[in-house]
This record gives C-alpha cells, sequence and structure tokens, in this order.
C-alpha cells in the first residue's frame, strides 16, 4: 500500500488592502509634510511623548501609528540599532509589530471601550516598565469615541507620562477631540491623496498583480474612492474579481452604479436645451442600465463643476488626462452657457441630491429635480429680462420678437405714468421698482427730527440698532427731553457707554448736534414698563365690562388671553355708473 502524498492546504487570501498596506514611511504616499516631519524629529532625538494622527478614513492614520511604534522599537538586524525613521522589519520587534503580536505595543479600539474603567485600566499599566521593547506603545483607534470622564482620566498621565511610553491616537473627527487633550500631543493631519497619484499606486498593484486595467477604470475607481486608499484597494480588488481579463470602464460603471461618461453629457446637453421628453428619457435609459439616481446627480453636479471651471480658467480643460471627448464638448458647452446659468443649475442640482438621499423613491425625487432644471433653464436670465423690456421701450421692437407683457401689481404700478414721446418708458428691474430718468434725480429725504423719546426709539428700530432699542425701551428712565438734548437715568442692566453711543448715533442720523446727559433723578418709568401698566389697565377696563363678565360667568375657567382693537370696515367700492341717477 503506497502512501498518498497530502496536499498542503492553500494559504488565505489576503485583500489587496491589506496585502499592500505599507510598511515603512516610503511606502506611505501623499504624506510628504509628515513623514519629513517624524524623519527629523527621529534623528534629532526630539521624539513626542503622545502623537494624534487625524484623517478621512481609509488614509492610513493606524498604519503610521504602527510604523511609528516599530521606528521606535527597531534594533535593527545585528540587534544594536536604535530609533529609526526606517524600520528594518527583519528584527524580532519588527516582525512582532508588524504581525500584532508584541506584548509592549497595546492597541485599543476606543469605539468599544469608551468607559472610564478601561482607561483606568489602560494607566494601571503605564507605570511598568516594556517588557522586552525600548518604549510600550499605547495606540487608541477612534480616540474621539471616549467619554468625557474617560478624557479626564487620561489627562494628566498624557501630561506627563513615564519616560518609557508613547501614546499614539488616530481620529476621524478631531473637533470633537477635547482641546485639553490636543494641546497635550503632536498633531499630524493626514491629507487626501490627489487623484493622480491614486490612480499611479492602482497601476502598481494592478501590475504586481498581474491584472490589466483601462486608465479610464482606474480614473472612476480612485474618484470614488475620494482620496481613501484604503477604499481604493477595495474597489479594485471588487473590480478584479468582476472582470474577466482586463478591467474596462464600462466594467467599473455598472460596478459603481455611474452613468456613461458621453450619456451624460448629452444629458446635461438636453437639460440646457429645455427637452423635457428627451431628458427624463435618457434619464430612464441611465437608470435601467444600472444608474444610481443620487450618483447620476452627483455626476451631474461634478461636471457642472468642471464646466465652470473651464468657463472661468480654459487651461482647466487642456489637461493630458482630460479625454478627447470630454475636452471638445466640454469647451463648447462652457462657451454656449453663461457663468450665471452653470451657478443657477449647481445650487439646483445641490438641492435637489438632498432630496433624492432623503427620499424613499429615489428615482421620481431625482427626475423632478431633472424637470425642475428644464424649467429653470428656459426662464431667461435678469440680464436678458431688463434687456427685452429696456428694447420694448423703444417703440421698435425685432421682426419676429412679440413685445414682452408686463403685469403690474400693487398699488404702485397702479400710479405709474403712462409712457409717451415726452416721458421714456421705465425699466421694471427686481420686484417691479421703477428707475427713474437719469436727466431728474430723486430728491433725497430729510434728516429725521424726533420731538419725543418714543420717537428717538422708534428711529432706532428703522436704522436697524436693535440692541440699542432694546436698552432704550426696557433699561433707561427719561428725565427731560427737547430736541438736541436728553437727560436720563440708565438702569442697572444698561451698558456704560450707552449714552456716548445713543448722542453719536442722533448727531449721525439728524445733522445736528445731540447732548445725552445722565441725572441722577428718579425720571419715569421705562417705555417697556409704561406700555405693560397701559395693557394691564386696558385689560382690568375690559374685565369690568358687563358683556365681558356675562362670558366668563357662562364659560368657567376662560381667561382674557389679548386685547385687539377693532379696525374699521372699508367702504364699498360704488361705481358711478351704477347709481340711478349717476350721482
Amino acid at each position: 500500500m503506497t502512501d498518498q502524498p497530502v496536499s498542503s492546504a492553500a494559504p488565505p487570501y489576503r485583500v489587496l488592502a491589506r496585502k499592500y498596506r505599507p510598511a515603512t514611511f516610503r511606502d506611505l504616499i501623499g504624506q510628504e509634510a509628515m513623514v519629513r516631519t517624524l524623519t527629523n524629529a527621529v534623528a534629532a532625538g526630539r521624539l513626542a511623548h503622545a502623537f494624534i494622527l487625524t484623517g478621512v478614513r481609509g488614509i492610513g492614520k493606524t498604519t503610521t501609528a504602527r510604523i511609528i511604534a516599530r521606528g521606535l522599537n527597531c534594533v535593527g538586524p545585528d540587534g544594536a540599532g536604535g530609533p529609526t525613521a526606517e524600520p528594518c522589519g527583519v528584527c524580532e520587534h519588527c516582525r512582532a509589530i508588524a504581525e500584532d503580536r508584541h506584548v509592549d505595543v497595546l492597541e485599543m479600539d476606543a469605539a468599544s471601550r469608551t468607559g472610564v474603567g478601561d482607561i483606568r485600566e489602560l494607566i494601571d499599566g503605564v507605570r511598568y516598565r516594556p517588557v522586552s521593547a525600548r518604549y510600550k506603545v499605547y495606540i487608541i483607534d477612534e480616540v474621539h469615541m471616549l467619554s468625557p470622564q474617560a478624557f479626564n482620566a487620561l489627562l494628566k498621565t498624557l501630561e506627563e507620562p513615564p519616560a518609557h511610553v508613547k501614546f499614539i491616537f488616530a481620529t476621524t473627527e478631531i473637533r470633537k477631540i477635547p482641546v485639553t487633550v490636543l494641546s497635550r500631543c503632536q498633531r499630524f493631519d493626514l491629507r487626501r491623496v490627489d487623484m493622480d497619484g491614486l490612480v499611479r499606486h492602482l497601476a502598481g498593484v494592478a501590475a504586481a498583480e498581474g491584472v490589466a486595467a483601462a486608465p479610464a477604470a482606474l480614473a472612476l475607481i480612485a474618484r470614488a474612492a475620494d482620496g481613501s486608499v484604503r477604499d481604493a484597494l477595495s474597489l479594485l480588488d471588487q473590480a478584479i474579481a468582476l472582470a474577466e481579463g482586463e478591467i474596462g470602464e464600462a466594467q467599473v460603471r455598472d460596478m459603481l452604479g455611474l452613468a456613461d461618461r458621453a450619456q451624460l453629457f448629452d444629458l446635461f446637453d438636453l437639460l440646457m436645451r429645455g427637452q423635457a421628453g428627451a431628458a427624463l428619457d435618457l434619464a430612464a435609459e441611465m437608470y435601467a442600465a444600472g444608474a444610481d439616481p443620487a450618483a447620476l446627480l452627483q455626476d451631474l453636479l461634478e461636471l457642472t463643476h468642471w464646466l465652470t471651471r473651464v468657463k472661468v480658467a480654459p487651461q482647466a480643460g487642456e489637461g493630458p488626462t482630460v479625454p478627447e471627448t470630454e475636452r471638445v464638448r466640454g469647451r463648447a458647452m462652457a462657451e454656449r452657457l453663461s457663468l450665471g446659468v452653470l451657478t443657477r443649475t449647481w445650487q439646483l442640482l445641490l438641492k435637489g441630491l438632498g432630496e433624492v438621499q432623503a427620499a424613499s423613491m429615489p428615482l421620481p425625487a431625482a427626475e423632478m429635480v431633472l424637470i425642475r432644471l428644464i424649467h429653470a433653464a428656459e426662464m431667461p436670465t435678469p440680464a436678458e429680462l431688463i434687456a427685452r423690456l429696456a428694447g420694448a421701450g423703444d417703440g421698435a421692437p425685432g421682426a419676429g420678437q412679440p413685445t414682452p407683457t408686463v403685469e403690474a401689481r400693487g398699488p404702485s404700478a397702479a400710479a405709474a405714468p403712462e409712457a409717451g414721446p415726452d416721458r421714456p418708458r421705465a425699466a421694471l428691474a427686481g420686484g417691479g421698482a421703477v428707475t427713474a430718468p437719469q436727466s431728474q434725480p430723486q430728491p433725497q429725504p430729510a434728516a429725521p427730527q424726533p420731538q419725543s423719546f418714543a420717537e428717538v426709539v422708534a428711529l432706532c428700530g428703522e436704522r436697524r440698532e436693535a440692541i440699542m432699542q432694546a436698552h432704550l425701551r426696557n433699561n433707561l428712565h427719561l428725565v427731560q427731553f427737547e430736541p438736541g438734548r436728553i437727560e436720563i437715568r440708565p438702569g442697572e442692566h444698561a451698558p456704560a457707554n450707552l449714552a456716548n453711543r445713543l448722542g453719536a448715533a442722533l448727531s449721525q442720523w439728524t445733522g445736528r448736534r445731540w447732548i445725552v446727559a445722565v441725572s441722577g433723578a428718579a425720571g419715569e418709568p421705562t417705555l417697556g414698563e409704561q406700555a405693560a401698566a397701559a395693557a394691564r389697565a386696558e385689560r382690568a377696563e375690559i374685565a369690568a365690562h358687563p358683556l365681558v363678565q356675562a362670558v366668563l360667568s357662562s364659560f368657567p375657567g376662560a381667561t382674557i388671553e389679548a386685547v385687539r382693537g377693532l379696525e374699521p370696515a372699508a367702504a364699498p367700492d360704488i361705481d358711478p355708473g351704477e347709481g340711478g341717477d349717476g350721482a
């Protein structure tokens, strides 16, 4: 009987995000400033006792923390090295930290251990020296999830830790970290990786995996990752599993639920031309092909932004990474559309995107946004409307151009003078305001001259001095008033400089000098107290009325909530032609 060879099991598959995790500072992409700072600090021996790393998800915060821990504890291949910015990767400490089994490098997830008890347990171990490494390193991920009590328990240890302890914090929400903690740490902001750098990194990973990928497909993955290296590698992993052979642009679009770029240009062109039927049909076709409604609006937003950039800076559309189709069609669209139309489209799409994301039926919500865009595309801009109205007033409109009809609204429209040969027609702008001829400037209104303290308070309201008006009404007692001079007694809640401010403001508004003096006399009650007293007297008078008393007695528990005066009824309009004798 022959022994059958036992086949060894294949090693488990490691996702690309773990397989290509950086092991040294040289492997980090897009973080040159942080790498240079840490390298110089290690070389000069100026190592902080606490670091805090912040950035978007998947940018490399935990990976950077582990690289720092390896660099602090690396002893080199010969076992005689010191802290270095380039860990060797072969010594016992480097290998143990890379495999997450080093006893002196402790990682803690603050999202699952948020309480003060967890931090006290951590602090109890700080006083003990490391077992085998040079430093005991505490890596706390998502540190912003700690409770306020946990942060307070950490403060003293964080400010004066033992010489053998280093803290490394990682967070995506730096604003949630107390400033008392931030002031005790050396902060590093990990930047989003730019699209070109991310595409180059993805191309290198694809080449290392022996997978062919179209540059346009990698660009789509990099744009969807939004600067996150881990997200980009996860999407590349998914695209490799989806594709059979080369990763193509169409396959990535289907995977991400994105619209075809050429169809997106067609849809945007139809929207700007106001062709509702064709635009909705194309949107439905793109949805049936797998385009997500929210992603469709996001693509339209991105296209609007790109066209606006080409409009204000034409060189933005001439980059080497811009496809020929987008370069040609984008330049033509940017030249045809005005900046006002593009900004209006951006605002409508931005508002509509939030509606689609919150809607229970995304497709109908997206179609309503597109209909809004189509309706807005048919509307003239304010400049075009003014030009049409000005052209209509010349008395000689162009051939084939109908004279625009302006519907007058409000009492001011009824009093507008008719246009004639000696009176030019007024151009209506904004909300129907009439622009006077330049030869007859409007007279300047006379400066106000308040004749009572109540008029002074009202003038403050007209001049939008609400705070001063509130102090004058509620915290000021009038002693004497005459035009040009006021004596007052400020209350305990009035500002110390209220008299000077009031005098300066009145002098500026009225064009004459006003003196506001502070007096020790009692003066009158404040205007607020006078108004309250008048309201109480009126309420008492109303309550004493026999009819009101009868109502209150008929409805037990009823109270007088408010007292309002009755406005006299308007007299009916009588047509002079409808009377019997016409009188």
